[in-house]
């Protein structure tokens, strides 16, 4: 009889941890992949939405955004030309789909007669991050003085009085420069490691200098665009053009300044701009309006928050930023720096903000926020969204 009972209990344990196994297994199957199995899954989905986006975009245009059902595209000049190509670069580094990189390709040569553009700021958006990315993975004397000539064309901008390249042409006695051209100083540092030729570093420094002396305020966040006197280099106006007030921190112009003072310390080793970097990225993760899903909403004084768009792109940015500084920092601030990227990258990969494919008219993220004041591109995708999406993931691999 109790042989029976042994017998019998052993058969119910055995019965028991079998379906305890079963049980761990099919619970493992159905979560949640990790991280990096999960941005494996964003490239193949980001891969199949440039390739539908590219079907539909007409012959010499670029992909701006997709609103109300519409596709809408730029020509060459627009200041987002450069984000196509160099997206389509990284999306086949990452999936080896040679179809992405013809088409890049094709689009390289629309956007190769933008090297002489003179009437515009925005040459290390459209250039490097294009041309760059060709030069990085296939290096060419043709894409090498398609840059040299961008760095030049760019140049002609600064002016010695003020100390800052002009953003946007307007009125003769405006001098309007915007936080947005911090990121256009890698091309100017590209330049001068390549040539030699110190005025393309004089210009970079300088304007960087003048910007951190000028651009923000006494809690680390910036204006987005100042007004100097073209006759006496003072400031004449301060404002936030594409934020809620003058004296509001419009988030992807936190942002933009954190990835540009994050980039200067990278090429030159200047404490001040590792400083100014760090000082930024506190101001923006401490916020009290920066939500723990890390997507900032369009403005951090936004009034209506938490009912506020959220900014795809601005996180995007943040991350890839946070992603490159947290390599400079000690390991307190490195490991809050990447956790907070991983949040947002897991964030950007749910649905609330990831795009199904054949939808959102190709591209990978929704919800951003172009100017919000202007009512334009209001919750939409962007073109640069995806591209530093793209660069963000391509930044957290490469650490894991």
């Amino acid at each position: 009889m109790n042989l029976r009972l042994l017998f019998i209990t052993l058969v119910s344990a055995l019965f028991w941890l079998t379906s305890c196994q079963e049980k761990a297994e099919s619970s493992s199957v159905e979560q949640p992949t990790d991280l990096n199995q999960q941005i494996e899954q964003n490239f193949e989905l980001a891969s199949e939405q440039y390739q539908f986006m590219m079907d539909n975009l007409p012959e010499d245009r670029f992909p701006q955004t997709f609103e109300d059902g519409e596709f809408k595209t730029s020509n060459s000049g627009w200041w987002c030309s450069g984000f196509y190509p160099g997206v389509l670069l990284r999306l086949f580094e990452e999936t080896g789909d040679s179809s992405l990189f013809t088409e890049a390709n094709r689009i390289l040569a629309v956007l190769e007669k933008e090297q002489y553009n003179t009437h515009t700021h925005d040459l290390g958006f459209m250039m490097f991050c294009s041309f760059g990315k060709a030069q990085e993975m296939n290096p060419s004397e043709e894409y090498r003085q398609i840059l040299i000539n961008s760095a030049k064309s760019l140049s002609t901008r600064f002016d010695s009085t003020t100390n800052v390249i002009l953003s946007w042409d307007s009125k003769p006695e405006d001098y309007l420069v915007i936080i947005d051209n911090m990121m256009n100083l890698e091309l100017l540092f590209w330049a001068f490691e390549e040539t030699g030729d110190s005025s393309f570093y004089h210009i970079a420094v300088t304007h960087a200098n003048t910007t951190l002396k000028n651009h923000f305020r006494d809690d680390n966040s910036s204006y987005h665009v100042l007004n100097y006197d073209r006759e006496t280099g003072g400031i004449k106006e301060k404002k936030t053009a594409q934020g809620y007030a003058d004296e509001s921190a419009w988030a992807r112009g936190q942002v933009w300044g954190l990835y540009g003072y994050t980039s200067m310390y990278r090429f030159t080793q200047d404490q001040q701009y590792l400083d100014q970097a760090i000082n930024i990225a506190e101001f923006v993760l401490n916020h009290p309006n920066f939500p723990e899903d890390g997507i900032p909403y369009w403005d951090f004084n936004a009034p209506d928050i938490p009912d506020a768009k959220r900014d795809a792109s601005a996180g995007a940015i943040l991350a890839s930023a946070l992603l490159e500084l947290q390599g400079y920092v000690d390991e307190a601030k490195a490991e809050k720096y990447r956790k907070t990227a991983e949040t947002i990258l897991q964030t950007l990969s749910t649905s609330e903000y990831l795009a199904e494919a054949g939808t959102n008219g190709g591209f990978i993220l929704q919800h951003g926020v172009g100017h919000h004041p202007a009512n334009s591109e209001v919750d939409v995708p962007l073109t640069y969204a995806d591209y530093y999406f793209v660069e963000a993931m391509q930044r957290y691999q490469e650490l894991k």
